[in-house]
């Protein structure tokens, strides 16, 4: 990878490209932890979001339409897509940055990052979010080889799967939930509220409309046939605010509509006190487990989807949690296992002092190590990999942690 020398003092001119809004808040954190590393020597622009901007960095083009590109995209937004791409890609090349960092939305970023590189082979390109090559579509990453010198994983096992699958070379920089892990772990008196009747179960039907209406009913029936059998519970339903009122139309009919939740704090609050949950496969289930709350998870989608994934997904289970603990420690019920009374049935033994509730908390506990939680935070892990890659930082192994960021 071509880089300026060590003793460049001039300033570090960077180009960031992110399409949605996980990478938006990953892109804030790393100008952050840039800047904390490096002062105010260095200049950024490119594509991103309100947090991105933010931290100084407004966006060259709007970033609305880029969170539709995938399976899903919609065909009639495509030439806008299209010409964002160009625009992106045109203007890192005009800006000549020491380095273009790239992350997550693949098939936004990627596409911008092959342009550039077939223009100028020069500028070293990084990869900030491993995309699912280890799940799906493992060709990519051989192919990104190509364009991509670095990947800054957010999942431990990434860079083995990338060296595994002949990609680019990874390094595990830690994912962002590790910067908030005291937000998701109870204090004395949430664990003696966690502990205590009626209990806690949150209902976490996932946080796109499509996901909302296929789960919620499904998990409305369980919640009701899991009360026949355990007595009361607190119920309580995390979701996005634009969300909130098909949410609480589509559970006013429960006989017990849970408390709906649309606050960050409030729902970080409520998973202090859980003491289980029934969620939808995803991030979710990391974070779940990252809080020490033992969970039953499930998954519905179309007909298609489900044809299209039977012959795709290359991975032993489609939780992430299991998949960092590389175990199957949490139950999942996918497509027609999906059903009231398995789901039920399934999280009887997680409200009491069971085998079932043990096992997962004992396993959730080594997602510390499994994490190096406590080691480094995330953001200052990538920022000091960029800075290493443009040669203005020697790599530093990490340390204990003494500050938040």
């Amino acid at each position: 990878m071509s880089a300026p020398s060590i003793n460049n003092v001039r300033p570090l001119n960077l180009f960031l490209v992110a399409g949605e809004e996980s990478g938006d808040r990953l892109g804030a954190s790393l100008i952050r932890a840039l800047r904390e590393r490096a002062g105010d020597g260095i200049t950024v622009a490119g594509v991103g979001g309100h947090a991105m901007a933010a931290e100084g960095m407004p966006s060259i083009l709007p970033t609305d339409d880029l969170a539709i590109i995938g399976f899903t995209a919609i065909p009639r937004k495509l030439p806008a897509i299209l010409r964002h791409i160009r625009t992106a890609s045109n203007a890192a090349l005009a800006a000549k940055p020491d380095v273009l960092v790239i992350i997550d939305s693949p098939d936004f970023s990627h596409r911008v990052a092959r342009r550039v590189r077939k223009a100028n082979p020069g500028i070293p390109i990084i990869d900030y979010v491993c995309p699912s090559v280890w799940a799906w579509r493992p060709g990519r990453a051989r192919a990104m080889r190509r364009y991509i010198d670095l990947v800054l994983a957010l999942l431990p096992f990434e860079p083995q799967a990338l060296r595994d699958l002949h990609g680019p070379p990874g390094i595990y920089v830690g994912h962002p939930l590790t910067e908030v892990i005291d937000e998701l772990r109870p204090n004395d008196a949430e664990a003696r509220r966690r502990a205590a009747d009626p209990p806690v179960l949150l209902i976490l039907p996932g946080s796109r409309r499509g996901e909302i209406r296929r789960h919620l009913a499904v998990f409305g029936e369980a919640v009701t046939k899991l009360r026949e059998r355990v007595g009361p519970l607190d119920l309580v339903l995390p979701t996005v605010p634009s969300l909130a009122a098909t949410v609480q139309e589509m559970t006013a009919h429960w006989p017990q509509p849970p408390r709906i939740l649309v606050d960050i704090d409030d729902k970080r609050s409520a998973f202090r006190v859980a003491r289980a949950a029934l969620a939808k496969s995803g991030t979710v289930t990391l974070e779940l487990a990252l809080a020490g709350v033992p969970m039953v998870t499930a998954y519905k989608v179309s007909a298609i989807e489900a044809f299209v994934a039977a012959r795709m997904i290359r991975v032993p289970s489609v939780i992430l949690a299991n998949l960092v603990l590389g175990a199957q420690v949490v139950p999942e019920f996918l497509q027609t296992d999906c059903t009231p009374d398995r789901l039920a049935e399934a999280l009887v033994p997680l409200l009491g002092d069971t085998a079932e509730r043990r096992r997962q908390l004992a396993d959730f506990a080594r997602l510390d190590t499994i994490m190096e939680i406590g080691t480094a935070w995330p953001a200052r892990r990538a920022a000091d990999a960029v800075l290493a890659a443009v040669g203005r930082r020697k790599p530093e192994p990490a340390g204990k942690i003494t500050t938040k960021q």
